[in-house]
């Protein structure tokens, strides 16, 4: 007998979905296991069943919106602590990009829906993606994810013998070895860090373990997605044709 698990862990991990909207799915009753449709949640089926969504969740996963916003400092890019404000207070359409192709215009932002894929600290700029769709936030900050993200990083200080050896890999945080990263000069006071993880202050902390401070952070790649020349507190939305 195939091993029993919940039918929401399964869709995420197939990546159908996030467990939250499989949950919403289930509850819906858009999702059918081996033909037969299940609406009771915590529900186990074999992990080797045929998932299926129905049209309704098709149509819904289509219309969930993925925008892309070049972060101010002073922005945080998860929910607000006490003064501070969160990115996702910057999407409406004063501050859409005029150049952005799709037109459409906001009308409501549910901050409870989206979700940033992927950190960006409070005094860092640059690309930060913002989304409902689960399917997304899985695949770029996920446990399994191996989506590049690449930074323009400013330093002063002098940097020890092999720091970049190091930086590029050998550091450890809290115990645990990073994974290899790719990191080189662009000028006397300028690294490009590319990686695959964004552990909380990564390149801040890589950089001080190498006698480097950090004057200046700015992410401009997610995947293939570039910053471009979005500018500075605007945002437009992800093309259906962008994939990451």
């Amino acid at each position: 007998m195939s091993e029993l698990e919940r039918l929401s862990k399964i869709m995420a991990s197939r990546g159908m979905c996030s467990r939250r909207e499989a949950d919403s799915f289930i509850e819906k009753g858009y999702v059918s296991v081996d033909g037969n449709i299940i609406t009771k949640l915590g529900t186990k089926v074999s992990i080797n069943s045929n998932i299926k969504l129905n049209s309704k969740g098709v149509s819904i996963q289509k219309h969930l919106m993925t925008v892309l916003l070049n972060k101010p400092i002073g922005y945080v890019s998860s929910q607000p602590e006490k003064n501070y404000k969160a990115a996702i207070t910057l999407i409406n359409n004063k501050n859409k990009w005029s150049k952005c192709l799709i037109k459409n215009q906001i009308e409501y932002v549910d901050l409870h829906k989206f979700a940033p894929a992927g950190r960006l600290d409070i005094d860092s700029t640059g690309l930060l993606v913002l989304t409902e769709d689960g399917r997304i936030a899985r695949n770029l900050i996920g446990s399994e994810s191996s989506i590049e993200k690449e930074y323009l990083v400013r330093v002063k200080g002098k940097l020890i013998d092999n720091g970049l050896q190091k930086l590029n890999y050998g550091l450890s945080i809290e115990g645990k070895k990073l994974k290899r990263a790719s990191v080189k000069w662009i000028n006397d006071y300028q690294l490009k860090f590319i990686l695959k993880e964004g552990k909380k202050r990564q390149i801040r902390k890589m950089c001080e373990m190498v006698g480097l401070k950090v004057i200046g952070l700015k992410r401009v790649r997610i995947g293939k997605i570039k910053l471009g020349t979005l500018p500075l507190g605007k945002w437009r939305y992800l093309m259906n044709s962008e994939i990451f």
